[in-house]
Order: C-alpha cells, then structure tokens, then sequence
C-alpha cells in the first residue's frame, strides 16, 4: 500500500475543511400563532399544520 512521503500543510487540509461547516436552520414563522418553525412540519407550540389543528396542545 503507498504511503503519503510528505505530510500536509494545516493550509492544504484546511482548504479541504472549507466547505465542512454546518449551515443554519431555515425557518418560517408559523401563520397560525407567529413562532418559528421549521418549515413542512408541525408548529410545536400551536400543534398547528396547513391551516388546521393536527395535534392538541395544553393551553397554558
């Protein structure tokens, strides 16, 4: 099996690591209560999807 003969400069693996970085969340106010959401899912604080209740939620 070959073997590197020379090591990598921090420059050239850093290089490579450019495009490893994680991206932010999108998210989309919900049109029911305003919080944010992820979009295509369930409000988790109204229980709220495509303008009808999908899930019950305590009223606090």
């Amino acid at each position: 099996m070959p073997n590197p003969k020379r090591r990598h400069s921090k420059a050239r693996r850093d290089k490579r690591r450019a495009h490893d970085a994680l991206r932010t969340r999108s998210l989309s106010r919900c049109p029911n209560c305003q919080e944010l959401k992820l979009p295509h899912r369930v409000c988790p604080s109204c229980g709220w999807y495509k303008g009808r209740e999908i899930v019950e939620t305590e009223e606090v």
